[in-house]
Parts: structure tokens; sequence; C-alpha cells
């Protein structure tokens, strides 16, 4: 592996330094250490984008991923590399990620032969940084990461196993995030002790709307007897100016029979005290752990050695039973429309409930929707 901390790097011409250390170094041996974009678009209908570029610097690994769904058809390319030093550019084998503007522009481009895109994002309202996140596994933390979010629009091109489609900036919207920090990457590491001692139950939130005049964004995750750990509720306005909305009351309907959401009721608090719901329909969804690299996926892992210049293109039935099976099992995005009052919302329902959560009926693992 070149060692690219015995030398300065392209990043080290600039005052940005935050530690005694080269760029090249994190400020932590711990393995796990990220740093990644996520993107989703949406034509408000029924095809679903996923985007995805991370770097691994005490892995030395860098990836993306780019995963579209129309219909009951999933598409997914996925690319792996060697890292090498750090600098401005950011990509993968065929995917790059270019900051046009920052936190305003961005343009998206993949090149392959199932699935190709160029697209320029532009944000509607300003970019919101969320609260701290941690987890613990006993005294170790396992997530300790940073993150900012922001709703936009898309416009440019998109080709599907060769089918092109136009989209329109006036029709396409999204949401994207940047975070980094701490979280599982990688090959799995050894369970040891949470094998036969975990919580129990993980429950996550995390819906960022899109409105004409205004964006939302809230984050709840909470422990199985309904404890809130992480709880985030914010408005942004075109200036800038931030309103927190208070300790949101979550109410998530499921279809019966399982644990995938239809419809949620989002109570927030304005800072003077009055009442702001949020109704919100969830549409068509993407399981992260389907193709996408996110725990749980048993085809790749972000993070993980694949060798220099790896890639891999999958195409999912997702009425394949075998695919159903597995959806339940991690964290999926959905297409969200909401309503607050006379306005209209678009943008990201993201849920993950696994195992038991008291507020919402679930005893254990196996329990659904009555």
């Amino acid at each position: 592996m070149t060692d690219y901390a015995a030398t300065p790097g392209p990043l080290d011409e600039y005052p940005i330094h935050q530690t005694p250390l080269p760029i090249a170094r994190v400020n932590t041996g711990d393995r796990n250490f990220y740093d990644r974009s996520y993107l989703n678009a949406h034509d408000r209908a029924g095809t679903f984008l996923v985007a995805g570029l991370g770097t691994y610097p005490n892995l030395g690994v860098v990836d993306a991923f780019l995963t579209v769904r129309r219909g009951d058809t999933q598409r997914t390319v996925r690319f792996s590399d060697a890292m090498g030093p750090r600098s401005l550019e950011q990509g993968a084998g065929g995917i790059r990620l270019e900051v046009l503007e920052p936190l305003h522009r961005l343009r998206l481009r993949c090149e392959h032969d199932d699935l190709a895109a160029d697209l320029t994002w532009t944000g509607a309202f300003p970019a919101v940084q969320e609260q701290p996140h941690l987890m613990l596994a006993g005294p170790r933390p396992v997530l300790d990461a940073s993150r900012f979010a922001q709703v936009g629009s898309w416009a440019g091109t998109l080709a599907v196993d060769g089918a092109e489609i136009a989209v329109d900036p006036a029709v396409w919207t999204g949401t994207r995030d940047r975070s980094w920090g701490i979280r599982p990457v990688g090959e799995t590491e050894p369970a040891g002790r949470a094998a036969t001692e975990s919580a129990g139950g993980f429950w996550w939130l995390y819906v960022p709307l899109r409105f004409p005049e205004f964006a939302v964004v809230v984050i709840v995750q909470e422990l199985p007897d309904g404890r809130r750990t992480l709880n985030d509720a914010q408005r942004v306005f075109p200036g800038g100016r931030v309103e927190q909305l208070g300790w949101p009351r979550i109410t998530v309907e499921y279809r019966s029979g399982t644990r995938s959401p239809v419809r949620a009721l989002l109570e927030l608090t304005t800072p003077d005290g009055k009442p702001l719901p949020i109704e919100v329909e969830v549409g068509t969804g993407i399981a992260l752990h389907v193709g996408c690299g996110y725990g749980g996926d048993p085809e790749w892992q972000h993070g993980q050695w694949k060798g220099r210049g790896w890639s891999s293109s999958s195409r999912y039935d997702l009425t394949d039973p075998e695919i159903v099976a597995r959806a339940p099992w991690g964290v999926s995005d959905f297409v969200a429309r909401a309503r607050c009052g006379a306005a209209e919302g678009w943008g990201l329902f993201e849920h993950a409930s696994i195992g038991r959560h008291d507020p919402s009926g679930f005893a254990d693992l196996g329990s659904v929707a009555p």
C-alpha cells in the first residue's frame, strides 16, 4: 500500500488543517473512519434514484454506487478502487461527483453500459447542519458522525438499460447529505459480546422535505423502550434562518402484516409553541441493503476491499421472494409526498424498524403490524 502520509498531498497546500497531521491522515486510528456523500432524485412518480460516494482513509478504499428503481425493477452499478492522495477530486471508477458551487450546485456523472447519468443538483434552500450522531456499544463509539442535509432539484439526463430519461428540474426533486466520522465500514468485524447482549431493537427515522417556502429536516432514533437517543427537527427558510421544531411526536402507519410504512404524521412545534403537523404519504422505496452497500447487504459493503478497478452491475426483480424477504432487515428510503397546512412538499422518508419497539407495538423481531 502506498504511504501517502509520508509526503505532502495536494490539500496540504491549503490552510484547512485541523490537527498537526497531514491531510492524508485523519485524527483517529479507527478503521471505521469514513467521509461520504449521499444523494437521491425522483420524478414524484415511479422513478427513484439513489447514489453515494465514500472514502475510507484508514482502509485505503474509495467506492461509489448508483441505483435506479422503475416499477418493480431496480438497476444498480458499483465501483471500488484503491484510494489515492486526498484531493478535491471525488470519484470511483465510472462515478464522479463535482462541486460546482459549494453548498449549492453539484454535478453527478456515471458512465456504465447498464446505467448512465449526467445530472446537476441545485439546492433550493441552504444546507442544514444536523445534531451530532453518536451510538455506543458499551463504552465504544460505533457511530460518531457529523452531517449536513439539503433539499433541491435535478437537471440532466439518465439512461437505464438503454432507455433514456430527460430529468426536468421543474419536476425532479430530491435530497442530499454529507457526513463524516466513524461508522461501521469495510469487512464485518467480529460481533463479540454484542452478539448475545444486543439492544434488542433499532428504530430510525430521517425525513428531509422540500416545501415551496421552506424545508424541514426531522431525525429521530429510539431505543426499544421508546427512549429517544437522537432528536433533531429544524425548518430552514430561503435567507438561511433556521428554527427548531421541538420534540416531534411521530405516528407511523404500517401496511398490515409488515413493517413497511404507508403514511406518517409528524407533530412538530414552532418556537412560539404553535403546532406544526406534517402528514406524509410514503411512495416508491429502495432498500439500502439491496445492492447499495449499506449495513446487512450480502453482496457488497461500503469500504470493503474488492481490489483495484473493481465494478459490478446487478438487476433486481423486486417481486422475487428472496429480495422481498431481505427488504425488512435494514434501512429503506422512500419517496415522500407531504402536506403542511395548505402547502405540498416532496422529499425523503427514510425508515428502519427492526426488533422490539414498544411505542409501535412491536414486541420482538418477528412482530408486524396487525
